[in-house]
């Protein structure tokens, strides 16, 4: 039970993410499907309708599985801590709401797998009313006690507007997909722009709502993790934004000249929905943490900000391992315990539910580490920025991010193997190092496939987007990341660092796909903006290592 308590609050986010991403797949299928898919019907075909109904129908299958284990873990953990009983715990508000939506999803699931695109308007539609329903019942709002009602209505529409445009982009990729006619291209372009601009208008206006309240001042965006994680969600809105500003100047021209090349519509589509499934999962984080506006005690000051963040020669020489807290502290317990002819006790037991450790060389380790990495990572954007311009040898660059993922495993758990006392599988049982271990994965996996595909061992088209989707699912980890540090004030003082370096990457990783995806002849300025874009992304993430501290 310990280490499902620890293991909690990061997998209660990863699961949260995939609950809200099924959500809005499943609901934003069904309004394609109603809203633009059967009305354009003689336009499109039936193709479209029945790809539209099997992406809802499965995504509403998804959403029933992810929020059935968002119910079993709650409850398990309720059970667990607080002596209560299955029954006990399953009998608060939340997990009746979470209840009713894994009802309400298989409903429509078995809806649409049995009737398909035919299935009734009004059933579908009012399914889609109890999803939203009981899934608003999950929010912060129903924990409010003033100014529920309004926030409820808020918390509403801010996900129905999700659903309606970031949930209908697969959609709207699968029917462009389908479609090889200039008149359906600019219909369905046409109209999915004009849903679009319905569920901009929704999210903004309570987000904007709900911002106000939940933030409550300049002091609550900055100086709490809940305002930090809103920052970031403003950062991915406001690339949503831009790629459908593009997509919409090309149903325009579709308008008067429908043999446009609709190449870009789909990329840039393709890339909308990476970058919806990223704003999604900081949604998620976001409702792992109070509002700012409950948090009072424990802010970082603007002051507190600039100071950590203020420029100073990074740190390149480590502190002995022997001087870290636990392995400090296990050498004092074996020295008891030898003087007892005992056993010693473990210093830090993984997945045990404690904070483990921490002193000023600890500190100094991570700094260290971090500083490390980043002139690893500068190294990588300089030579893929002279790799870009023309230099020739410089295409060997994915291969230092070898060394960054051997750097990282070593360094970056000093009290696990191989540096430390504690087992390799053991390690697996805290929650920051299952994150790190996912995170070197991802490093050599990405540099391995880069490397073969810019030297020409790898001609596949499929080999070539596996480092942009690596930078853009690592930049999407990243925003679920965090350090196990009692001290809250200093644990948002680290985190502050993550998300421009989680931004940078998914934006790295959406540019190069673009690069990669669209059409030269039809985009060669975007596809050179893109080429230049992530390189410069990735000489930004090394900047920000080599200024990142601690203290």
């Amino acid at each position: 039970m310990e280490l499902l308590i620890d293991l909690f609050g990061y997998l209660s986010i990863v699961v949260h993410g995939a609950t809200i991403l099924a959500q809005s797949m499943a609901l934003g299928g069904v309004l394609f499907l109603v809203l633009l898919a059967r009305p354009l019907l003689r336009v499109v075909g039936t193709g479209v309708p029945r790809r539209t109904a099997a992406i809802a129908a499965w995504s509403a299958l998804g959403l029933a599985g992810a929020e059935a284990a968002t119910v079993a873990l709650q409850t398990a953990v309720l059970a667990g801590t607080l002596d209560i009983g299955v029954l006990g715990a399953m009998g608060g508000y939340a997990t009746l709401a979470g209840l009713a939506k894994i009802a309400a999803s298989l409903a429509l699931a078995w809806l649409l797998f049995r009737r398909g695109h035919d299935a009734p308007a009004w059933a579908l539609l009012g399914l889609c009313l109890a999803v939203l329903g009981a899934a608003t019942m999950t929010t912060h709002a129903a924990a409010r006690l003033e100014a529920r009602g309004p926030l409820l209505a808020a918390a509403f529409l801010h996900q129905a507007g999700a659903a309606l445009w970031i949930g209908g982009i697969p959609s709207f990729v699968a029917a462009l997909a389908w479609v090889d006619d200039g008149g359906a291209f600019r219909a369905i372009g046409a109209r999915f722009s004009r849903m679009s601009m319905v569920g901009v208008v929704c999210i903004l206006a309570s987000g904007v709502a709900m911002g106000v309240v939940y933030i409550g001042d300049w002091g609550g965006l900055y100086g709490t993790a809940y305002g930090v994680m809103v920052g970031a969600k403003i950062g991915l809105f406001l690339m949503l934004l831009a790629l459908g500003g593009l997509n919409f100047l090309l149903v325009e021209r579709l308008r008067g000249d429908p043999s446009t090349p609709v190449n870009r519509l789909r990329r840039c589509a393709e890339a909308e929905i990476g970058i919806g499934v990223a704003l999604f999962f900081a949604a998620a984080s976001l409702t792992s943490v109070p509002p700012a506006v409950d948090l009072t005690q424990d802010r970082a000051t603007w002051a507190e900000i600039v100071a950590r963040n203020t420029p100073e020669w990074p740190r390149l020489s480590s502190p002995d391992h022997d001087r870290l807290a636990i392995p400090a502290l296990q050498a004092r317990l074996d020295s008891e315990a030898a003087a007892r002819a005992g056993k010693a006790a473990a210093a830090f037991t993984p997945g045990a539910g404690e904070i483990p450790p921490r002193n000023a060389d600890d500190v100094a380790w991570s700094e260290y580490n971090h500083h490390w990495a980043g002139l690893f990572v500068v190294a990588i954007g300089l030579l893929a920025l002279a790799n870009r311009a023309g230099v020739g040898w410089a295409r060997h660059w994915p291969l230092l991010f070898i060394g960054l993922g051997a750097f990282l495993f070593v360094r970056s758990d000093p009290e696990v193997w191989p540096l430390g006392d504690i087992g390799f599988l053991e390690s697996f049982r805290d929650t920051e190092v299952v994150q790190h271990r996912m995170f070197v994965v991802l490093i050599v996996g990405f540099a391995l496939f880069e490397w073969r595909v810019r030297t020409g061992r790898a001609r596949g088209a499929a080999a070539a987007l596996v480092f942009p989707l690596m930078c853009a699912i690592g930049g999407t980890l990243l925003l679920t990341h965090s350090h196990a540090i009692a001290n809250v004030k200093e644990q948002l003082l680290i985190e502050i660092t993550h998300t421009p370096l989680a931004l940078a990457g998914i934006v790295a990783g959406w540019s190069r796909w673009l690069e990669l995806r669209l059409d030269r002849a039809s985009s060669p300025v975007l596809v050179r903006v893109a080429g230049w874009t992530w390189p410069v992304c990735l000489l930004l993430c090394g900047l920000v290592l080599l200024d990142y501290r601690e203290a």
